[in-house]
């Protein structure tokens, strides 16, 4: 499907007076005018990023109660069972408290739950577990429980105190915990898109207070928090949630904390994903390199190595750690290759499904760790809702994971067709899902529906919103460094797309990367050069080699640094031989 462009034209005013007011360039200043709806006031504070602007964790639905009793329980010296989920939001979330509670001198330890045999989320059988072997302990949930109302049910009846932090869509009933923390429960918390671990590191944050003088933490606890932002901004970019507000913050902070504050894991890991002489990290970074290591771990059934690795205090079992992830993370890409194949060959054997607005595909070959990956990449290939499930022979349940496109509430049209489902659980862009196999096809068919219906019967359109249109002359290290500062980018608050007409190709496309996949070039406008990557695009060279002497491009401008050098490039998102662009608005950098 080709994409369409689109510029919106900022309010020229208020453009000229935040390049007048902020002494920023006409492109910054177009996409600051649409990013803080005109606002001197607003964008000034978007720039600043500070580190105050964050939400006081005492507002957040749930928090004080928590942390009153986990301090009771640390002073008690009883024991307590951090019990998370097995995706990187998860594992980070399950360091981060187990680290918090550890530096307070508790008897601390953690659970989670093993993705093949147990699945999502708390289940009745650990909780009776661990109840067995302490029936005293305090089990807090991180990133996970909002929707279990049957396992609360059946910790109550136990005795077994527990506490449910999570930020997953509450389902129409509340399980009935001690206390349940979620940023989205009524209250006065002004911020409901945290992810887990911004909901751990926010109890964190309460429990080290209390551990204080009662509003600020002791110097060592202080020393803590600041490094746990480090993980707080892996769970947060990972989770693909918002970066605005403070998940935005959060993560700025937490990107330096990375660098500054590295655990010896943490360390390992940065060395081998080859981000250890970076001088500065990049919120892309974490999604591209280290989030995929951290969830092999979970998603081949070893979670928990992933937490140790985030834990230890060993550089040598650290380095272990880290080179047996990066292994894992090499075998669930191939994998991951294997399966969208796989998902492509079903789509290409059945004509009605290549029209339907959603899919639903089903494979007895497929791993139920990583099918989530590849329902990501199976909506964003054919551009709409995706849902794959997993069948295992002798297996009750078929389990499933979707990922939503163009903007579309997955979660809210899987409630509509849960008649159909053993269970289900997520947000808007995510979901879990476990089905009776022989359920399937009417499953696809009430969804597809659903989906239809919801969206009005118009395809799915993969939009191209372009920021400004530019000149390539004008991307030098200087302006290109100016528009980093509207970062971390990602959900929300993406990295500026940028359009330049009348581009002409300065030498041979080259295919690079493994398995040639991807492509390197060189584009010329008005006698100016610059060097741009298409990645996953290596298809495109033939394309373009005979498009004809000049073309549009859209792209993404980033600074490249390697061997010192420093330089200006831009990552091609599409090009059109004769740009269509709706309501086009050209500014200079």
């Amino acid at each position: 499907m080709a994409k369409r462009w689109r510029i919106t034209p900022c309010d020229e005013l208020a453009l000229r007076e935040l390049v007048r007011g902020l002494g920023v360039s006409a492109v910054t200043g177009q996409i600051l005018s649409r990013r803080c709806q005109g606002s001197l006031e607003v964008a000034r504070e978007f720039l600043s990023r500070k580190l105050v602007s964050l939400h006081d964790p005492e507002r957040l639905p749930g928090v004080p109660a928590a942390a009153d009793r986990i301090v009771a329980a640390l002073k008690a010296g009883r024991r307590i069972t951090v019990y998370g989920d097995y995706d990187v939001d998860g594992v980070t979330s399950v360091s981060l408290l187990w680290h918090c509670l550890k530096l307070a001198g508790g008897q601390v330890d953690y659970y989670i739950p093993s993705r093949m045999e147990e699945g999502y989320g708390l289940n009745c059988e650990a909780l009776r577990q661990l109840h067995a072997e302490e029936p005293t302990r305090l089990v807090v949930t991180v990133d996970c429980g909002i929707t279990s109302v049957e396992e609360a049910r059946v910790a109550r009846e136990l005795g077994l105190e527990l506490i449910i932090t999570d930020h997953h869509q509450p389902d129409v009933s509340l399980p009935e915990a001690d206390v349940l923390v979620h940023p989205r429960l009524p209250g006065a918390y002004p911020f409901g898109e945290l992810c887990g671990v911004g909901v751990a590191f926010k109890l964190a944050w309460a429990i080290c207070a209390r551990l204080g003088d009662g509003r600020k933490a002791s110097p060592a606890m202080r020393e803590f928090l600041l490094s746990a932002l480090g993980l707080t901004a892996i769970g947060t970019v990972a989770d693909c949630v918002p970066l605005v507000d403070e998940n935005r913050v959060i993560v700025h902070y937490g990107l330096q904390s990375l660098h500054d504050r590295a655990s010896p894991g943490m360390k390992e890991l940065l060395k081998i994903a080859n981000l250890h002489q970076r001088e500065a990290l990049q919120a892309e970074d974490v999604g591209f390199a280290i989030a995929p290591r951290i969830n092999a771990a979970g998603r081949l059934g070893q979670a928990r190595l992933a937490v140790e690795l985030l834990t230890t205090d060993q550089p040598q079992r650290a380095a272990d750690l880290a080179k047996y992830l990066d292994e894992l993370n090499r075998n669930r890409q191939t994998v991951e290759r294997r399966m969208l194949k796989q998902a492509k060959e079903l789509v290409a054997e059945s004509a009605a499904w290549s029209s339907d607005q959603a899919l639903v595909l089903a494979h007895e070959d497929w791993h139920p760790g990583v099918i989530g990956i590849v329902a990501g990449r199976v909506a964003e290939h054919f551009q709409r809702p995706a849902i794959l499930f997993a069948l295992s022979a002798g297996k009750e349940y078929a389990q499933g994971s979707g990922r939503t496109f163009g903007g579309y509430n997955l979660h809210g049209g899987v409630t509509i067709c849960r008649e159909h489902l053993a269970s289900f659980g997520g947000h808007h862009a995510a979901i879990g899902l476990k089905i009776e196999p022989s359920r399937i096809d009417e499953f696809r068919r009430d969804f597809i529906r659903v989906v239809s219906t919801q969206t009005d019967n118009i395809p799915f359109e993969d939009d191209l919103s372009i920021d400004a249109e530019v000149r390539l002359g004008d991307l030098s290290v200087k302006s290109v460094t100016e528009l980093e500062q509207l970062g971390p980018f990602g959900m929300g608050n993406r990295r500026p797309i940028l359009s330049a007409s009348r581009v002409e190709l300065a030498g041979s496309p080259k295919k690079i990367g493994e398995g040639e996949r991807h492509l390197s070039l060189t584009l010329k406008q008005y006698g100016s050069t610059i060097r741009a990557v298409a990645f996953g695009k290596a298809e495109w060279a033939e394309e373009l080699a005979a498009a004809g002497p000049h073309f549009s491009v859209c792209f993404q401008p980033v600074i490249n640094r390697f061997n010192g050098r420093v330089s200006a490039e831009v990552q091609l998102l599409d090009w059109q031989p004769s740009a269509v662009v709706e309501e086009p608005a050209t500014v200079t950098a």
